[in-house]
């Protein structure tokens, strides 16, 4: 006895086996068995009889010498995975592996591996009329893996098309459904179907958002700032204002995305948000700062500041890189084509593998077997099984490997290098650690500021990636300075005279910051920009930051070069005074500050009844009731639609700089009325 198991997808106005004229399907799957007749119980074909035509029997019969590939009389999971891929079916792979998933966890019953005639007939009837079943007729007429769907909200340009990828969304339910399993208030949406659209309604309320915003960045959302219960229209919208002002304040580039595209699920914008939330998250600790181990990476004739000017992604290439070469296999120069066979991925699990050798470390070896399988996609899956063992078999399927998906093969390793760096701190070498120190708080808030705006190149480095001025000159159009690029040297710069070329740039940087923009630059040309002069290059960017912040008060109806430090704290304390409130502020250098209780007024009296004061700290404050009150006045500041990006100690140290900005932001939003 054997079958076969095959799909073909229906073609209008064709006729042929498994096909109805006008585009008809007899199923939405044609499923052919065949059989050897032998000892197959009688019973058993009369049952098949009942409910499979002659004709699908014949067709079954004719496909028999096709269908058992390796000719034991089973079905196992790669004889369906070649028959899928000879039905040449327009699907993504991962959906392939599902069924199969399905077929060997629910149909194999003597759990041998193994599906027999008897064990296929008793899914069989189910197959034919489950979500499987429906996923082929969706997969019809469709571009493998991609979805088009059309109408976004006015923000984001409304009746045009736009194509999501089903890869992200499968990739991005598993890891958020792994991620929030545990978490009490995701409970009304978790888990997600991957195979289905649920996830894009699923963040709807924006509280799934809020969650993963903290995961990638601790703490940047105060929980009791979520509204999680008896959700209204307006507390949904409350949110989701949450969610996107602060996936704005962790660098997220959310200039065009706005409440209601999360509200309607817009798949495009939801997936879009999510990658940059899940990629911050990622990359987190792939930085010198945070791991020090990362020296070890250094190459003949680098020095520290060489390393430190790289990218999280170049980062990552070369420590795959590191593993391979002490693997004795090549180098790979990306992560697409270069990792769709999967040899490389072979060799880089078994150098991070544990080796028993750490305290408490249990060992895994990895099973080299897959490697030498000649069938791409087999191999890959023989690959990530092994990934599995190791816990990292999140982001790609064997699909996503073979077709080399850059986004999706990034999150993959940088899951695996935040498990398994393997790396070990070099000890005896002249290396200066105090350039390890990391960034400031201040110049991660304006880093994080020059992100959400979108500038290109991201910014990962302050300094050494303004060093060509591309991205001051971006901002420089955001505060509506002109910026003649006809001016602008651009990358790729020749190999001669590369910073002669971002020279001038800086030059023009900062010509354009003493005219037009009549900033205050005194002693600071372009050859600071240039060296990376942290002083001076944060005295350019704060003025740059300051003006865009005035700019919002400009646009609605204040003459922002005219707003000045003195006309907020006016409006501040009128504001508070109006609604009866007891706090006031004398200046943005007011140690009063500290306590945020001013803040927190002035929100509630932006918008009335929205602060609960059961939450806020009052009368004598410790440090720790200070630092609360701050966290959930940032929180509710962003919550009401002020796009705040300054952080919590800012409030409670009273940093005037970024004082300021959070009193113009809630300025701007009580000047808007809405």
């Amino acid at each position: 006895m054997c079958l076969v198991f095959s799909a073909f997808p229906a073609t209008a106005g064709r006729s042929g086996r498994g096909v109805v004229k006008d585009g008809c399907l007899r199923s939405s799957v044609i499923v052919r068995i065949t059989l050897s007749f032998g000892n197959t119980s009688q019973y058993l074909l009369r049952e098949m009889a009942g409910k499979i035509s002659k004709d699908e029997l014949e067709e079954l019969r004719e496909a028999f010498e096709k269908v058992d590939l390796n000719g034991n009389g089973f079905v196992c999971d790669y004889e369906l995975q070649e028959l899928f891929k000879e039905a040449n079916l327009p699907m993504p792979g991962y959906k392939v592996r599902e069924i199969i998933q399905k077929l060997m966890t629910e149909g194999d019953k003597d759990k041998d591996g193994k599906i027999s005639f008897d064990e296929f007939v008793s899914i069989f009837q189910e197959l034919k009329s489950s979500d499987i079943a429906k996923s082929f007729r969706k997969a019809i007429n469709r571009k493998e893996g991609i979805l088009a769907i059309g109408g976004t909200s006015e923000l984001s340009s409304e009746g045009t098309q736009h194509s999501f990828s089903e890869e992200e969304r499968y990739a991005f339910v598993n890891w958020i459904n792994k991620a929030l399993e545990n978490d009490p208030d995701c409970k009304h949406v978790l888990p997600m179907n991957p195979n289905t659209n649920s996830m894009f309604k699923a963040v709807g309320d924006g509280i799934v958002l809020c969650k993963m915003i903290n995961l990638s960045v601790a703490d940047t959302i105060d929980e009791r700032a979520i509204n999680k219960k008896k959700l209204t229209p307006f507390t949904i919208q409350e949110n989701l204002n949450l969610a996107l002002n602060s996936a704005s304040a962790i660098g997220c580039h959310v200039v065009n995305i706005g409440a209601l595209d999360l509200r309607e699920g817009k798949p495009h914008l939801v997936l879009g948000l999510l990658w940059q939330i899940i990629k911050i998250g990622l990359f987190a600790d792939i930085e010198l700062s945070k791991n020090e181990a990362l020296v070890a990476l250094l190459r003949d004739g680098e020095s520290l500041e060489d390393l430190l000017k790289l990218s999280p992604e170049e980062l990552l290439l070369r420590w795959a890189n590191y593993h391979l070469e002490s693997a004795g296999w090549h180098k790979i120069n990306n992560l697409s084509s270069d990792i769709k066979d999967s040899k490389a991925y072979f060799h880089l699990l078994n150098q991070i593998a544990p080796k028993g050798t750490k305290e408490d470390e249990a060992r895994i070896d990895i099973n080299m077997s897959g490697f030498n399988e000649k069938d791409d996609l087999k191999r890959a899956e023989f690959l990530l099984q092994q990934a599995d063992r190791l816990g990292c078999r999140q982001f790609v399927t064997p699909a996503d490997v073979v077709s080399g998906n850059p986004k999706l093969n990034l999150a993959f390793v940088a899951n695996l290098f935040n498990k398994y760096p393997a790396l070990t701190k070099p000890e005896n070498q002249d290396i200066d650690w105090k350039l390890l120190e990391g960034e400031t708080r201040e110049e991660r808030t304006f880093r994080n500021w020059m992100n959400s705006l979108g500038v290109n190149p991201h910014v990962n480095h302050l300094y050494s990636d303004l060093q060509d001025a591309l991205v001051i000159l971006q901002l420089y159009e955001k505060i509506k300075v002109p910026v003649d690029w006809n001016k602008v040297n651009k990358p790729p710069y020749p190999k001669l005279g590369a910073n002669m070329k971002k020279l001038e740039n800086c030059n023009y940087a900062v010509e354009l910051g003493k005219h037009p923009a009549k900033f205050s630059l005194v002693g600071i040309g372009g050859q600071d920009l240039n060296d990376g002069n942290a002083t001076l290059t944060l005295a350019l960017v704060w003025q740059l930051m300051r003006r865009y912040t005035l700019n919002v008060l400009e646009d609605l109806g204040e003459d922002g070069a005219k707003v000045n430090d003195d006309i907020i704290v006016k409006w501040v304390n009128s504001t508070l005074s109006a609604a009866d409130k007891k706090t006031k502020i004398q200046s943005f250098k007011d140690k009063e500050i500290s306590t945020s209780l001013a803040v927190v007024d002035l929100i509630d009296a932006i918008q009335p009844g929205c602060i609960d004061y059961d939450m806020v700290k009052t009368g004598k404050l410790s440090d720790e009731d200070k630092q609360e009150n701050a966290k959930y006045a940032v929180s509710m500041a962003r919550k009401i639609g002020a796009r705040v990006y300054a952080l919590p100690d800012d409030l409670v140290e009273v940093k005037p700089k970024m004082v300021m900005t959070v009193f113009a932001c809630l300025m701007g939003r009580g000047l808007k009325k809405v």
